[in-house]
């Protein structure tokens, strides 16, 4: 072997080892900070939604990505929350629109999903141009507002006067309550408003349901108003009222049908957001989204309280079915 033969060998495997080591360095961590409302032994359909969304995106847990989870149960609790959460430094944080004002202060960028209007909310300059740190999608799905009362009627044509249960600070609401009005109008039906601002006085506002003898109950989806939906349902079953909201959780928690976003695939959605952030997008210049995919869900069980059968023709059509 000649000298320039003995110089290219040594210095082959040498010139490599570099490029080996560095092709061995683990990946540098990128650090989500999730915000929910509920509790840390309790398991979300949306926190597992968001973390699917990022492995199809090739963010793995331990590996590239830290999601950090803060939990509050009550309004009481989320500012000091939030504040924990600012001091962990989060490159994105992922919230629900419960705890979206907790981290209005903080300056990393910050995806949402929102049951209201987040230009109402102010949360966004724009659906197409959200401006500042925030941006994610809206669940406010105001043309399946009327969808909802028409199934009610094409199951129940008797149906003539229908009560709104809706929370008037949620944003948005106004406009739900206006394409309502709408549609009721339009199928020469009633309708009664029943403003529900204190969640912790529904008995009342129940009361007044059945004094105004409406015959079918509406309730405008929000996460506030999803917490007394047991409790709504409750009131529906016994007072003999066939009950409809927008998300299927509301059909799983006793109300006879939805059809609205299927929500768990909203944070899904959220992913990408997340996903294009770390990759060095602006919250900026992500528009707000809407949804996309709607799901019909019937629950089987409250048909049978209210002593109603199920056309073939609906259960046909329905996404969920709660035998």
């Amino acid at each position: 072997m000649n000298r320039r033969e003995f110089i290219t060998l040594l210095g082959g495997p040498a010139a490599a080892w570099p490029l080996a080591a560095r092709a061995q360095q683990p990946e540098r961590m990128r650090r989500i900070a999730w915000f929910g409302l509920g509790r840390a032994d309790v398991p979300s359909p949306y926190l597992d939604a968001l973390r699917s969304g990022l492995r199809e995106r090739g963010w793995i847990e331990g590996h590239n990505l830290t999601i950090s989870a803060y939990w509050a149960t009550g309004q009481q609790e989320m500012d000091a929350v939030g504040h924990t959460l600012a001091a962990s430094n989060p490159e994105v944080i992922v919230t629900q629109e419960l705890t979206i004002n907790a981290v209005l202060n903080i300056a990393a960028p910050v995806v949402f999903g929102i049951s209201g209007n987040p230009v109402d909310a102010k949360f966004v300059e724009s659906l197409a141009r959200p401006g500042g740190n925030r941006t994610g999608v809206s669940y406010l799905a105001i043309d399946l507002v009327g969808k909802r009362i028409e199934l009610l009627r094409e199951w129940m044509p008797q149906v003539r006067h229908v009560a709104v249960l809706a929370r008037p600070q949620h944003p948005g609401e106004h406009r739900e309550r206006q394409a309502t009005q709408e549609v009721v109008d339009k199928l020469n039906m009633q309708l009664s408003y029943f403003p529900t601002p204190d969640l912790t006085e529904m008995d009342g506002i129940f009361r007044a349901v059945l004094q105004a003898r409406c015959d079918a109950l509406v309730v405008f989806p929000d996460a506030a108003m999803f917490a007394v939906s047991d409790q709504i349902a409750r009131f529906a079953s016994e007072a003999r009222l066939p009950s409809v909201s927008g998300w299927g959780s509301f059909a799983r928690n006793g109300l006879l049908l939805t059809y609205g976003p299927n929500v768990p695939e909203i944070y899904r959605t959220l992913a990408r957001y997340a996903d294009r952030i770390l990759r060095g997008t602006k919250a900026a210049e992500l528009p707000v989204e809407l949804p996309t995919r709607f799901e019909f869900v019937l629950n089987l069980r409250t048909a049978r309280t209210l002593g109603l059968d199920v056309p073939p023709t609906l259960l046909a059509r329905a996404d969920g079915v709660i035998e």
